[in-house]
């Protein structure tokens, strides 16, 4: 009989977590999230992701967060508008906490925080056990030709503040 020694590289949530599909608050707490958020979505680092030092790249980052961002538009804010508005990163503020390596799996989330007339600030994470990573973004609506700013409807407000707990800075 042979005995397989587990890789040190190999989460320990890697059996169990369901990757590129929206978690349940019970999958996320199962998985470290210490409070829950309204966008969760579970991956694993890839060797691409990585820089010199065998860490993740900052940008990898970016790019995993840039994907529950857009997971969460596409969910909860396009069908309160009549045409697409461009969605525009206006700013963020991002803190590194604890380096990850490759095979590690991971959650990514995203959550409203405050919205205004026209964008709403984000604030997302990144979780493999406990928090590795948090952004906060703001997004600005634009009209889909560019002319100007998009309102954010007045139903979209309120799912902000009911769902996300989301605070109006109007």
């Amino acid at each position: 009989m042979t005995l397989r020694r587990k890789s040190h590289w190999t989460s320990p949530f890697d059996m169990e977590l369901r990757y590129h599909t929206p978690l349940s608050a019970e999958e996320q707490i199962a998985h470290g999230v210490t409070t829950p958020q309204r966008m969760a979505i579970a991956d694993k680092v890839r060797f691409s992701e990585l820089d010199s030092q065998n860490h993740v790249n900052n940008k990898a980052y970016i790019s995993w967060l840039e994907s529950a961002r857009v997971a969460y538009s596409d969910a909860y804010c396009l069908s309160f508008f009549d045409q697409r508005p461009r969605f525009m990163v206006h700013s963020i503020t991002l803190r590194y906490i604890r380096e990850m390596v490759i095979k590690e799996s991971y959650i990514a989330t995203c959550q409203v925080t405050a919205f205004r007339n026209s964008s709403y600030t984000l604030d997302q994470q990144v979780w493999s056990g406990d928090m590795r990573v948090r952004m906060q973004a703001v997004i600005v609506l634009d009209k889909p030709d560019g002319s100007g700013r998009y309102p954010l409807p007045e139903g979209l407000r309120e799912q902000f503040m009911s769902l996300d707990g989301a605070r109006d800075e109007r």
